[in-house]
């Protein structure tokens, strides 16, 4: 292998494998965050993938974890089985990305009404997981919003339901991240949310958001379709280019096996010339003639 060959093997190894090491190191953390926060928990908690967020970043991380070393382990010891596995894998979620693209453009309105009934899953289990709680809690002071659907749809979690054989104190109403905040508060009233499903539509429009949550990150997406789609571009084409960088890897991998195999048998042609030009010694001159043995 010359000189140029060589360094272009090195810098798609080692490119490929710092790609694959950030990923790794990042998988970990994921995999540490969810572990701490699952030992966190109380004894009682929801066990469920949609509704336990460190549930699922244990498995997102462990997902990623076992792709990058896989990536990772097969570029820096050249070891085609890894590599095609990684390819394959990374292959196989590219497809899926695409595809449930593709349905999602198909079919918005079902991808809209199932995240409808998870949003309201997620509200009826609010105080059963903190992870949760906190999720909900991030989603409605970020988008401004309160429920799913309106901010009624408290009334379905035991703890805000809208009756009077409700013992909750908390009865008739909503979390503390519906409420709204003055821009010169210093002491933020928690309990603004209570008994605000009791009140007028327009007593409750100036303490708390009424809007759901499910319109406000529909339009959020709409307004920032630039940003979310050159997003989900960049990941694509971190997966195509580590892909590809897979790929020349294997190849060159390939020529490097091919031609130390091709040296290998030259090598053992020659030996067996140069036997037999000494087998013939005793007897004849030997005379090696363009690649041939020739007795005499």
């Amino acid at each position: 292998m010359n000189t140029r060959r060589k360094k272009s093997f090195r810098a798609v190894k080692f490119t490929l494998f710092v790609f694959c090491y950030i990923f790794w190191v990042f998988s970990a953390v994921l995999i540490a965050v969810g572990i701490y926060a699952k030992v966190a928990k109380e004894s009682d908690v929801v066990d469920t993938l949609m509704a336990d967020p460190a549930l699922l970043l244990i498995i997102v991380g462990s997902l990623m974890f076992t792709i990058a070393f896989f990536g990772c382990f097969g570029a820096l010891r050249n070891i085609s089985l890894l590599l095609n596995m990684f390819v394959g894998i990374l292959l196989a979620i590219l497809l899926l990305q695409v595809t449930a693209a593709v349905l999602g453009l198909m079919f918005s309105e079902k991808v809209q009404e199932r995240t409808e009934q998870l949003m309201m899953k997620a509200i009826v289990r609010y105080r059963d997981d903190q992870d949760l709680e906190n999720v909900i809690d991030f989603i409605q002071k970020k988008f401004k919003c309160c429920g799913v659907d309106s901010y009624l749809d408290w009334s379905k979690n035991m703890y805000f339901n809208a009756s009077d054989q409700n013992p909750s104190l908390e009865a008739y109403g909503v979390p503390f991240s519906c409420c709204i905040r003055l821009k010169n508060e210093t002491v933020f009233n928690s309990m603004c949310g209570y008994e605000t499903q009791k009140m007028k539509k327009g007593v409750v429009s100036r303490l708390i958001y009424t809007t759901g949550c499910l319109d406000e990150i529909v339009w959020w997406g709409k307004q920032n379709l630039l940003l979310v789609g050159g997003m989900t571009l960049v990941l694509l084409c971190i997966e195509i280019c580590m892909m590809s960088l897979a790929s020349v890897q294997l190849r060159q991998i390939r020529s490097v096996q091919q031609t130390r195999k091709h040296n290998k048998s030259k090598s053992l042609c020659c030996k067996q010339k140069v036997l037999t030009c000494l087998m013939c010694l005793p007897f004849t001159k030997c005379r090696l003639w363009n690649s041939m043995v020739h007795c005499t």
